[in-house]
């Protein structure tokens, strides 16, 4: 069955937001009398939603007081510090050019995401930007929001393929019976594999779907 819809996991997928996510850690981790952490360190933590990042990073201090410090000090810088990952912004307007449909899926807070996906330029091309916030706070590894998403595409598992970076999105796709690739700088753990890992990300143009260009 062929390819309809494609759906993308966005820190360390769409963009590089490491450095937005490192300052807003610290930011707590310094509220709370902790050291600065390297990126490096941080980017081993991200991707299960923020409650657990402040569970992780911030020890010690309220998790609901942590989260909101986050947010606060996130709002404020998350635009200047964020960048498309290589080859994004091309890919990404030539698929939906060519017909496929496209989502985001990311545990971060959906209203940080769609400010991203705006002010990165993308705004025109997702037809809808998912998060938590969206299915009751239900973070991946739990399906629900990426079956959601195939909801609002009108498509089924088999017609969509799931793009990430880290295992949590194997096993959120693993769990909605959904295709999963990586990006170039995705890690496995555990064994977990994608059914594919990509060269780079603009080879999402030869494996999706080349349906004649949508008429402007």
């Amino acid at each position: 069955m062929p390819i309809k819809a494609a759906l993308f996991d966005f820190d360390g997928t769409l963009a590089d937001s490491f450095a937005a996510i490192t300052a807003s850690t610290n930011y707590v981790r310094q509220s709370y009398g902790l050291p600065s952490l390297p990126e490096a360190e941080v980017r081993g933590y991200v991707g299960y939603g923020l409650d657990k990042l402040m569970a992780d990073l911030a020890p010690g201090a309220p998790v609901n007081e942590a989260v909101r410090c986050y947010r606060e000090h996130h709002a404020r810088t998350m635009v200047a510090e964020t960048r498309l990952m290589p080859g994004v912004a091309e890919t990404i307007r030539e698929l939906a050019n060519r017909g496929v449909k496209l989502a985001v899926c990311s545990n971060k807070r959906v209203e940080f995401t769609r400010v991203l996906v705006i002010a990165l330029g993308l705004g025109d091309y997702f037809a809808h930007v998912l998060g938590p916030d969206d299915v009751g706070d239900r973070a991946k590894p739990d399906p629900a929001m990426l079956l959601e998403g195939l909801t609002r595409l009108g498509v089924s598992a088999a017609e969509a393929v799931y793009v990430g970076d880290m295992v949590v999105d194997v096993r959120t796709a693993r769990a909605a019976g959904v295709t999963v690739w990586f990006v170039p700088t995705g890690t496995t753990e555990n064994g977990e594999a994608p059914d594919l890992t990509l060269g780079s990300f603009d080879e999402l143009l030869q494996l999706l779907s080349t349906s004649p260009p949508l008429e402007s």
